[in-house]
């Protein structure tokens, strides 16, 4: 898929077409090794992510907590950048971006648990039963990442993408959505959108994965495909979560 069929540019299949005409010899990508190293990201996550939680449920060190979470959600950006452009570099920053992720992830998700009581347990639960649920249907085929299915979820991400950037920009001049981003019904139809769109990403994301050991792809793509899976998961749980925190204030 190219970049206008996918929200997620980590994930084009324009990337294997550039990697295999730099590509000679070597070992080549397959989608265990792929799993294995996806697995190791989400550690780093998980780990990074404890340091944030713990600052908030403890109370320790409260004032550093904005500044490494705005900070740290910055330079994940900028990393994340890196590698979509610099594939090779996937081995090296697919790891930092997912330590760095970590943070923003813990402080957002300790805050979270602190107004609604096991609404993290509850996020995680859903995104990874939802993740392996994907999974077995993508390989029962009863789900196909066809063109057509790429450039209809593509589409609406790019939607929510951009309703998000102008919610941002509004949100700077005191002009707020409540009706969106709270837990109005209008605001949970929204939210209930949103989780299935990075929901069906996961399936462009299989695909994805599949193609590149497949196509003999260079190992370093089992990084670059693992990356591109975390983003697709890191975002379904922060979607989940606020929409289970919209379910919870009504």
């Amino acid at each position: 898929m190219s970049f206008y069929k996918s929200k997620n540019p980590a994930l084009s299949d324009k990337v294997f077409a550039n990697a295999a005409r730099s590509y000679t010899q070597g070992e080549t990508m397959t989608i265990q090794g792929t799993v294995n190293k996806t697995a190791l990201l989400a550690a780093l996550v998980f780990l990074s992510a404890m340091f944030t939680w713990e600052m908030v449920m403890s109370g320790t060190n409260a004032h550093l907590l904005q500044p490494i979470m705005i900070g740290s959600s910055v330079v994940a950006l900028i990393v994340a950048i890196i590698i979509i452009f610099r594939k090779t570099t996937a081995p090296y920053l697919a790891p930092v971006y997912c330590a760095i992720k970590g943070l923003a992830l813990g402080g957002i998700s300790a805050f979270m648990e602190g107004i609604y009581p096991g609404i993290v347990m509850q996020a995680i639960l859903l995104t990874f039963g939802i993740l392996f649920s994907l999974l077995f249907i993508y390989k029962t085929g009863l789900i196909k990442a066809t063109e057509n299915f790429k450039l209809m979820v593509a589409s609406a991400t790019a939607g929510i993408a951009i309703f998000y950037v102008i919610s941002m920009v509004a949100g700077m001049f005191g002009v707020y959505m409540p009706m969106i981003h709270e837990g109005s019904t209008i605001g949970i139809i929204f939210s209930l959108a949103v989780v299935a769109i990075a929901a069906l990403n996961l399936v462009i994301d299989f695909d994805f994965i599949e193609n590149g050991a497949e196509s003999n792809a260079p190992k370093y793509m089992e990084w670059y495909g693992a990356f591109g899976l975390m983003v697709t998961i890191i975002w379904l749980y922060i979607e989940i979560l606020r929409l289970l925190s919209k379910l919870r204030s009504r």
